[in-house]
């Protein structure tokens, strides 16, 4: 009984929320247009760095849960103990955010280069 009702609460939350979006949305363009202002004004620009940015973050990642594997293993050895288990989890969500981060920071290094070197 309770499983039918999580799934047709979110499903009512999932369409509560596609709906508001899209409502707030057309008011923000109505009330843009009612003061003459164009609507389409988030017009998409150019990003040239956009797939080095996810390509760095993604490698970054993978760095992050191959380290991660490694230092779990390491260190707790092949069977891990339940006491075990949670610090073995903070350690892959550590190594996955800090190469993450390392990967969207290569980005931006090489992109400022690329614009300092353009202009």
């Amino acid at each position: 009984m309770s499983g039918e009702l999580v799934a047709i609460t979110m499903f009512v939350g999932a369409f509560a929320l596609v709906f508001g979006i899209r409502y707030f949305l057309n008011k923000e363009k109505m009330a843009m247009i009612e003061r003459g202002i164009d609507p389409g004004l988030r017009k998409a620009t150019p990003k040239p760095f956009i797939s080095l940015k996810f390509g760095l973050l993604m490698v970054g990642l993978g760095l992050g849960l191959l380290v991660a594997l490694f230092t779990v293993r390491g260190v707790f050895g092949p069977d891990i103990s339940n006491a075990e288990e949670g610090q073995a989890v903070a350690v892959y969500f550590g190594s996955i955010f800090i190469f993450g981060g390392l990967g969207l920071i290569t980005s931006y290094v090489i992109e400022k280069k690329w614009l300092d070197r353009q202009g």
